[in-house]
């Protein structure tokens, strides 16, 4: 069977890049078995070729309707799908998508009819609102950062921007490579329209969600800048972890220094 990917340079170094963030992911730890999901908008790839490919699989419904994904297309990690067998073998892990004209279901076109994540509409619900907005943000990023998610266990961090302005303060960088922060959706359940609503909500605000006592969810220009975000802000839970650990609590940087960092950076908070 032909790869969509053969003689597509552009569109395999994109599936390369998610290949490789799915790496990442396992090696931190926060992938267990079939944990966590990634997709992205590769409309801006797809050539008359893709787009009239047949579908390989029926209709789907999504359970919402987004107006601007009408046309779109996805890579989209599969469900029940290992990320540490995406990292190695992405279109056997993972499938393209198009989204209906009616912009209520998805079929699969490549390369193999696998089902996207369970969380197909939250990631979808992300997608429509960045395409509304016009941000240039094409990549969604879910997955389980075992130091984060340990935070989000205690109330205290879970008030608005107590855990935003705590990591930030841990190391500059983290508030360097993510300026907007942490944004908190209170516990719901995987895969409902009740979290991609409180989600959407959020990313009002900020770039990068805490899912209470399930993981995080970032969005970037692409997916190694959603991939950033997270890891800055693990290297910050870690920081704070491990000096509770040695028995005490860290001092942080100053409001001064912080706010010395958003002038000298052009930070927007």
């Amino acid at each position: 069977m032909t790869s969509i990917l053969e003689r597509k340079p552009a569109l395999k170094r994109e599936i390369d890049n998610i290949a490789e963030v799915a790496g990442y992911l396992w090696q931190n730890g926060w992938a267990e078995r079939n944990g966590g999901n990634i997709t992205v908008n590769i409309t801006d790839l797809v050539d008359d070729e893709i787009r009239s490919m047949p579908a390989i699989s029926d209709p789907v419904s999504f359970g919402t309707t987004l107006p601007h994904l009408k046309s779109c297309y996805f890579y989209c990690k599969g469900t029940g799908k290992r990320m540490r067998d995406l990292a190695r073998w992405p279109m056997e892990n993972g499938s393209i998508v198009r989204i209906t004209d009616d912009c209520a279901h998805y079929e699969i076109i490549a390369d193999n009819p696998i089902k996207p994540t369970s969380e197909i509409s939250s990631h979808l619900s992300v997608h429509n609102r960045n395409l509304e907005k016009g941000n240039g943000y094409k990549a969604v990023v879910h997955t389980h950062p075992i130091e984060l998610v340990a935070m989000s266990h205690n109330d205290k961090f879970l008030q608005k921007d107590y855990m935003t302005k705590l990591l930030w303060s841990m190391i500059p960088e983290t508030k360097a490579f993510c300026p907007l922060g942490l944004g908190i959706v209170p516990y719901k359940i995987s895969g409902s329209l009740e979290l991609a609503n409180a989600t959407l909500e959020q990313l009002e605000e900020y770039d990068v969600v805490m899912w209470e006592k399930h993981g995080v969810l970032a969005q970037g220009p692409d997916v190694m800048q959603a991939f950033d975000q997270i890891d800055v802000l693990s290297k910050s839970a870690k920081i704070y972890i491990s000096a509770r650990c040695m028995g005490f609590e860290p001092d942080g940087m100053s409001d001064e220094q912080m706010q010395e960092l958003t002038d000298v950076f052009h930070l927007p908070k």
